[in-house]
């Protein structure tokens, strides 16, 4: 049996990250909309598309892989 290859860490725009780090303090899509002058729903494309684009199936997975890729260990 082999295992599938290590993919490498996806690459994110900063308005991406900004909208992650909130995600990672649990803000709801509202709180993080408020914060950023964004409309609720332009959140919610924001996070379907970084689900996508992480391989992630929910918010709770992405939540984890942002943090992994925000705050990684030395």
């Amino acid at each position: 049996m082999t295992l599938p290859a290590a993919q490498p860490p996806p690459t994110f725009t900063a308005r991406e990250r900004e909208l992650l780090t909130h995600l990672t303090q649990g803000a709801t899509d509202r709180a993080i909309a408020h914060r950023m002058a964004l409309s609720p729903h332009t959140v919610d494309t924001y996070v379907r598309r970084l689900r996508h684009k992480t391989g992630t199936s929910n918010r709770i997975q992405l939540a984890i892989v942002a943090h992994t890729a925000l705050y990684p260990t030395h």
